[in-house]
C-alpha cells in the first residue's frame, strides 16, 4: 500500500488521535483488489474543499477504497460500548476505519470515515467488509435525509471492490466514504466509563465540548450543560424523524451520535400507511424500535449516557444522581414541543392555540383508523386535492376539516401563507421502500446506476414540489408480506 497521496484536496487533521489510546486502535484499511466508483457526492466533495476531478481519478479511488492513505491522515478504528436491544456489550468500529477530519475552506471539521475497510480489532466474527446493496442504501437515505433537512452523516462516495463477500449468498463487496460531524457516540462514554479511567472519561468530554459545543465551554458545570445539550440535540432530531416517518430500525446507545445527526443507516425505511406500531426491521421482532418507540427509546438512550457522566457531574454521587435525572427529565417535554411545533407548521399553522395538539391528534387517530399514507395525507391537504385518498370522503373527516379550517382563519396574516408553510414542511417525496428497493436491484443486479441517480436528483429538493417528483409519491402495489429491512453487516 501506497503510504501517501499528496492530492485531491486532503486537508486532514487527527485530533481523535490524540485521545487516550484505549479509545481507539490504529491500523491500515485493508487494500482491495479492483476499485471502481460506482456512486459520488460531487456538491459535498466541493463543500469538503475537494478536488473533484482529482477524487473521480484513478488515485482519488485508491483513497476511496482504502487502497492509498492520503496525506496527513491517521487511519484508526474507533472502540465503542452500547446497548444492543437493552443488551450491555463491547463493541467498536468492525469494519469502518476513520482516516482523519477534513477541515473545509469554511474552517468547518468532518471525519472522513471508510466503511467497510476490513478487519479491525474490534470485528469479532465478522469479516470486516460490506455488501454493495447496504452501502447504496445508506448513500440513498443519508443523503434523503440532507434533502429533508435533517441533520445526518452524508455519503461521499461508493466504490465497489473487485471482491466478493459472502452473507446469505455471495455479494459484491463494497465500501462507503462517510462524512459526519463526528462519530462520538453514546456508546463512545459507555466504553470510556465501562473500561478506562475518571481521567480518560473527563478528557473525553473535554473533546466533546470543545468539538461540538465550544460555547459551553465557560459555564460553571459544564458536564451538566454537556448533557442537557446533546439531549436538546436529540429531541430536535427525533421530532424531526417523526414529522417525516423516518424509522431508524436499530436505535441502540452505539448509534447514537452526541453531534445530534443521524448516523449509522442500517434497517432503516420511511413509513408509508401510518401506524405507530411499524417497524421494518427483520431483527427487531418485538418491535422495541418502531415509529411510536422512537421518542422513549430515545429517552432511554440519554439516561445511559447521563449515568457515564455521573462522575464528572458532582463530588457527591447522590447529587449526581438528582443533576443527571433532572436534566434527562426534561427530554421528553422539549422533544413534545419540537414535534408539536412541527406538526403546526405541516398544516399550515403559525401560530399557537390550546387546542391545536387535540386538533393533530385527531387527524392522526383517522390516518390510522383509515389506513391512510402518512405523508400523501398531507401532501394532499397541502394543495387541497381531496379526491383520491379514501379517509377524505368520511364523515368524520369533513367535520376535522371545518375545524382546520376555522383554525386557519384565526391566524394573522403574514409573509408566509398557510399554503406556503406547509410545501415548506411537507415534501412532495420521500425514498418509498419499493422506490429504493427498484434503484437497489438495477443497481446490484444489473449495474445500472441510473435508476438510483434519477431518485436521488428528486430526492435532493423535496420540498420544491416539482411536476417530474409526483411519480416518486405513487405508493407501491398490494403486497400480502410485510415489508423486511436487514442490517446489511
Amino acid at each position: 500500500m501506497t503510504k501517501e497521496i499528496r492530492a485531491a484536496g486532503w486537508n486532514l487533521d487527527n485530533s481523535y488521535a490524540r485521545l487516550p489510546e484505549s479509545l481507539f486502535s490504529s491500523l491500515n484499511p485493508t487494500p482491495v483488489a479492483s476499485p471502481a466508483l460506482i456512486a459520488f457526492n460531487q456538491p459535498l466533495a466541493t463543500a469538503l474543499g475537494l478536488d473533484v476531478q482529482e477524487l473521480q481519478s484513478q488515485d482519488g479511488v485508491a483513497v476511496l477504497a482504502g487502497n492509498r492513505i492520503p496525506a496527513g491522515a491517521c487511519p484508526l478504528a474507533q472502540a465503542y460500548a452500547g446497548h444492543q436491544f437493552g443488551h450491555f456489550t463491547m463493541l467498536g468500529d468492525g469494519r469502518a476505519l476513520l482516516l482523519g477530519e477534513q477541515i473545509t475552506p469554511q474552517g468547518e471539521r468532518f471525519d472522513i470515515q471508510l466503511k467497510g475497510a476490513g478487519r479491525t480489532p474490534y470485528s469479532r466474527q465478522g469479516d470486516g467488509r460490506a455488501a454493495l446493496g447496504p452501502m447504496l442504501r445508506e448513500y440513498i437515505i443519508s443523503e434523503a435525509m440532507a434533502g429533508l433537512g435533517i441533520p445526518s452523516t452524508r455519503s461521499l462516495a461508493v466504490v465497489t471492490t473487485g471482491e466478493s463477500v459472502i452473507r446469505e449468498s455471495e455479494q459484491q463487496g463494497a465500501i462507503l466514504t462517510r462524512v459526519a460531524a463526528s462519530h462520538l457516540r453514546v456508546g463512545t462514554f459507555q466504553f470510556a466509563a465501562q473500561w478506562g479511567t475518571i481521567e480518560d472519561l473527563r478528557i473525553l468530554a473535554d473533546y466533546t465540548l470543545e468539538r461540538h459545543f465550544p460555547n459551553i465551554q465557560v459555564d460553571e458545570n459544564r458536564y451538566l450543560s454537556l448533557l442537557k445539550e446533546v439531549i436538546r440535540r436529540q429531541a430536535v432530531l427525533i421530532a424531526k424523524w417523526q414529522l417525516v416517518g423516518f424509522i431508524h430500525g436499530v436505535m441502540n446507545t452505539d448509534n447514537m451520535a452526541l453531534s445530534g445527526e443521524t448516523i449509522d443507516y442500517g434497517p432503516c425505511a420511511f413509513m408509508d400507511t401510518y401506524n405507530p406500531a411499524t417497524v421494518f426491521s427483520s431483527i427487531d421482532i418485538h418491535g422495541r424500535y418502531a415509529y411510536g418507540n422512537q421518542p422513549y427509546m430515545a429517552g432511554w438512550n440519554l439516561a445511559r449516557f447521563a449515568e457515564t457522566l455521573l462522575p464528572l457531574l458532582h463530588d457527591d454521587q447522590e447529587q449526581a444522581v438528582k443533576l443527571a435525572q433532572d436534566a434527562v427529565a426534561g427530554f421528553a417535554d422539549s422533544y413534545h414541543e419540537h414535534w408539536l411545533a412541527g406538526m403546526r407548521r405541516k398544516l399550515g399553522i403559525g401560530n399557537e392555540e390550546a387546542q391545536d395538539e387535540a386538533l393533530i391528534e385527531s387527524l392522526l387517530k383517522m390516518m390510522e383508523k383509515h389506513q391512510a399514507d402518512y405523508t400523501n395525507t398531507f401532501l394532499a391537504l397541502t394543495f387541497d386535492e381531496l379526491e383520491d385518498i379514501a379517509l377524505f370522503g368520511t364523515t368524520e373527516f369533513a367535520e376535522w376539516y371545518k375545524l382546520w379550517q376555522a383554525r386557519l382563519s384565526r391566524q394573522q396574516k403574514s409573509e408566509v401563507s398557510p399554503q406556503q408553510l406547509m410545501q415548506h414542511n411537507n415534501p412532495a417525496l420521500i425514498p418509498r421502500n419499493h422506490r429504493v428497493e427498484a434503484a437497489l436491484e438495477a443497481a446490484v443486479k444489473q449495474a445500472d446506476y441510473s435508476v438510483m441517480h434519477r431518485f436521488l436528483a428528486a430526492l435532493s429538493q423535496p420540498y420544491a414540489h416539482l411536476p417530474e417528483q409526483a411519480a416518486y409519491s405513487t405508493l407501491p402495489e398490494g403486497s400480502t408480506r410485510p415489508y423486511r429491512t436487514f442490517c446489511g453487516t
